[in-house]
């Protein structure tokens, strides 16, 4: 098997990112205040095409006038199908400050538009002598785009992460739902008859298959994957079970499109003091058994090797950064 390295993107704490309409100021300036850990202001979706122009006005004086702290601070661009979309990265790169991190693109279908963004942002830096290279998050929501999550992924050295657009993707493979994100009810397979005729429901998830390719493209290039929104923000149930499904699976976070969202992620997507107790019982009991020789120990009743220090390690740390 050949050895080959993974380069991880730059670490940033990513466990809730909030979106934010550039069209709104009272919101930019909420979002600056809030416990996001990462913000991405608007200029697609949320902002009506007669604002577009003043959501960018909007967007580059909030970058460079408020106190974001730590947050991580990106901008999602129109898509590369638009006309908006040159004016977008040309005014950000040469008018916002350093201050900005990331730019979110969106309706991404191929590397070729990851690289036309790049070429962009490239010559833009070089010119106006910017210090920060600006990194990439990219959403995966077109059937083009999941096929072509790989690609995508390996597409650019900027690339820092991937999430998850269900609504977009709901619409590209013409999937019978209205809803953003959340359980489909029609989603369920029946068990056979028991003797007695009765017959379970089986629930499914029917966004299993595009989050777990989109987990497995990100790990393999070093990049964050993250989940997309849930729509029902009158829901925290159901956002924190969709949270947790993709914690499971490996995300690394959430978006939050309500600020109601951003306490359910963050604690989703922390690790537990139980958990965090029992990765460094794991940590220790391996250390332990390497000095000894041997690869594999038994504690608490299960068998833990190589893999499992890794992971302990990972949430020890994790634990750490949140605490610094």
């Amino acid at each position: 098997m050949a050895f080959t390295p993974i380069t991880e993107a730059p670490s940033r704490i990513n466990r809730s990112e909030l979106a934010v309409p550039g069209s709104n100021t009272r919101f930019l300036e909420k979002a600056a205040q809030s416990d996001a850990d990462a913000v991405f202001l608007d200029l697609e979706d949320a902002v009506a095409p007669s604002d577009k122009d003043q959501a960018r006005k909007n967007v580059i004086e909030a970058i460079n006038d408020l106190d974001w702290g730590s947050k991580i601070l990106s901008v999602r661009i129109n898509g590369p199908s638009t006309e908006y979309m040159y004016r977008d990265v040309v005014d950000l790169m040469e008018q916002a400050g350093e201050r900005l991190d990331l730019i979110m693109l969106p309706m991404v279908d191929n590397g070729k538009d990851v690289y036309a963004l790049d070429m962009m942002c490239t010559q833009i830096e070089a010119a106006k002598g910017r210090k920060k290279r600006v990194g990439f998050e990219h959403i995966i929501e077109t059937a083009q785009g999941l096929m072509n999550v790989n690609e995508i992924a390996a597409a650019s050295p900027r690339n820092e992460s991937l999430h998850f657009g269900v609504a977009d993707f709901a619409a590209s493979t013409k999937a019978r739902t209205t809803q953003i994100g959340g359980p489909n009810p029609d989603y369920v397979v029946l068990t056979h008859p028991d003797e007695a005729g009765n017959r379970d429901t089986h629930w499914g998830d029917m966004w299993h298959y595009a989050i777990v390719r989109i987990v497995v493209a990100a790990r393999s290039h070093g990049l964050r994957p993250i989940d997309g929104p849930f729509g029902d923000f009158s829901d925290p149930e159901g956002y924190r079970a969709q949270a947790n499904r993709a914690a499971v699976l490996g995300c690394e976070g959430k978006w939050a499109i309500h600020p109601s969202q951003i306490d359910l992620a963050n604690d989703v997507f922390s690790p537990s003091d139980e958990d965090v107790a029992q990765a460094k019982e794991i940590i220790v009991a391996m250390e332990a058994a390497l000095k000894e020789g041997k690869g594999a120990v038994s504690l608490n009743g299960k068998l833990i090797d190589i893999a499992s220090i890794k992971q302990a390690e990972a949430m020890v740390t994790m634990s750490e950064r949140l605490k610094a």
